[in-house]
C-alpha cells in the first residue's frame, strides 16, 4: 500500500503543477483550480464506495446543481444573506434528493464534492461581477472539471489497495478461543 500511495500521491503533485503550467500556455484559467480540482478528483477516484462511473457521475451532477444553485441566485435571489443562504439549502437538497432517487447509486459524498469543487472554483468570481454568470461560470466549471479529471485518474490507480486494506483493516481477528479449537483440529 505504501508504494501505490507513493505513487498515486507524486502522480497527482505532478499533474497538478502541469496542468498550471500547459494551463497556462494555452490559455486556460487553470492555476486557480489545479489544486483543488486534482485533491477533489483524487477524493473522488480514492474513495472505494461505488464503482469508479457512479462515484465520476456523482461528482458531475454535484457540480451541475451548484452551477444551477449560482444560476438561481444571479436570477431569483437577493445578494443578501438571506439569498445565499436559501441558495446553500437549495443546492443540498438537491444533491440530497438525487441521492435519494437513485436509492444512492451516486452516493452523497459524490454530489457534495461535486458541488464544494464549482463553489470553490466559482465563488469569488461570482461575488466579484455576478452579472457576468453565464460568461464567467462555464470557464469555472471547465478548468475544475479539467483538473479533478487528472486528480481522478491519477489516484485511481489507488483505489483498489485502499479497498483491499480496508477489507484488511475490518476483517475481525480471530478470538483466543477460536484460535485454540482451529489449533486442535490439526
Amino acid at each position: 500500500m505504501q508504494r501505490s500511495t507513493l505513487l498515486g500521491g507524486a502522480l497527482l503533485a505532478v499533474a497538478a503543477g502541469l496542468l498550471v503550467v500547459i494551463g497556462e500556455a494555452l490559455g486556460l484559467d487553470t492555476q486557480h483550480v489545479a489544486l483543488l480540482g486534482g485533491a477533489l478528483g483524487g477524493v473522488i477516484g480514492l474513495v472505494p464506495d461505488r464503482s469508479p462511473a457512479m462515484r465520476v457521475a456523482g461528482f458531475a451532477a454535484g457540480l451541475f446543481v451548484a452551477w444551477f444553485g449560482f444560476a438561481v441566485r444571479a436570477l431569483y435571489l437577493p445578494d443578501a444573506v438571506s439569498g445565499r443562504a436559501f441558495a446553500a439549502f437549495l443546492v443540498a437538497a438537491i444533491c440530497l434528493g438525487i441521492a435519494a432517487a437513485t436509492a444512492s447509486r451516486l452516493p452523497l459524498w459524490s454530489l457534495l464534492v461535486g458541488a464544494a469543487a464549482m463553489v470553490g472554483a466559482y465563488e469569488e468570481a461570482y461575488t466579484a461581477d455576478t452579472p457576468a454568470f453565464l460568461a464567467e461560470s462555464p470557464g469555472a466549471a471547465t478548468g475544475v472539471l479539467l483538473a479533478a479529471a487528472i486528480g481522478f485518474l491519477a489516484t485511481t490507480v489507488l483505489g483498489p489497495q485502499v479497498s483491499a486494506a480496508r477489507r484488511r483493516e475490518t476483517r475481525p481477528a480471530p478470538t483466543q478461543e477460536f484460535a485454540s479449537v482451529e489449533g486442535d483440529r490439526s
